[in-house]
């Protein structure tokens, strides 16, 4: 089932699936719903959801005009972040460890789209190479945030409490990264 709502083209599929999704694709909003799920409740699930669409929407909107601006990295350039990132990473991993308290497994660096470092829960530590384009100091915020999950596997005060006492600067650091850290995400091709 195929609609037009506010401009918006909507496709609706449905499965034995228990809940509703929504995900912008393609220029219109692709809906994964319940077989037995009427289509009231559908439109009225999809008008709750407004601010979020136009939300996500201009976002969109932005990182196309951000791709426009801003060529996409080639090939060479992510191996060589990627290269550079391998032997600056590591250093800076060791150094807040000890500061943390903590201990880690394997550093691995990738080119992802969406994150800038994560942690398991087995302790392996996970890095964008795309952090080489950025500031020391938003680097070493990453790492920090990064090992601090080591301590705490969420995002609780706690976590952030431990964050800030070993980088006091983080705050002023993860603002300047989400206000910005989009342009260089949006290179990726």
């Amino acid at each position: 089932m195929c609609a037009d709502i506010a401009n918006l083209p909507i496709t609706i599929l449905r499965s034995k699936r228990k809940t509703l999704s929504l995900e912008l694709k393609d220029g219109g909003l692709l809906v994964r719903a319940p077989k037995r799920m009427s289509n009231w409740e559908i439109k009225d699930l999809i008008l709750s959801k407004k601010d979020w669409i136009e939300r996500h929407q201009k976002n969109i909107s932005e990182r196309r005009e951000l791709q426009k601006q801003y060529p996409p990295y080639t090939e060479d350039e992510l191996k060589d972040l990627a290269k550079e990132a391998k032997e600056i990473i590591p250093a800076k991993v060791k150094h807040y460890a000890e500061i943390v308290g903590v201990s880690y497994g394997r550093i691995t660096i990738r080119c992802q789209k969406t994150r800038w470092g994560s942690c398991s829960s087995k302790g392996n530590l996970n890095f964008n190479c795309l952090l080489m384009e950025l500031q020391d100091e938003i680097i070493d915020s990453v790492v920090v945030h990064e090992l601090c999950h080591r301590k705490h596997m969420n995002h609780s005060k706690a976590f952030y409490d431990e964050v800030e006492s070993v980088f006091p600067e983080y705050k002023k650091c993860r603002k300047w990264l989400k206000e910005n850290g989009h342009i260089y995400l949006s290179r990726l091709p």
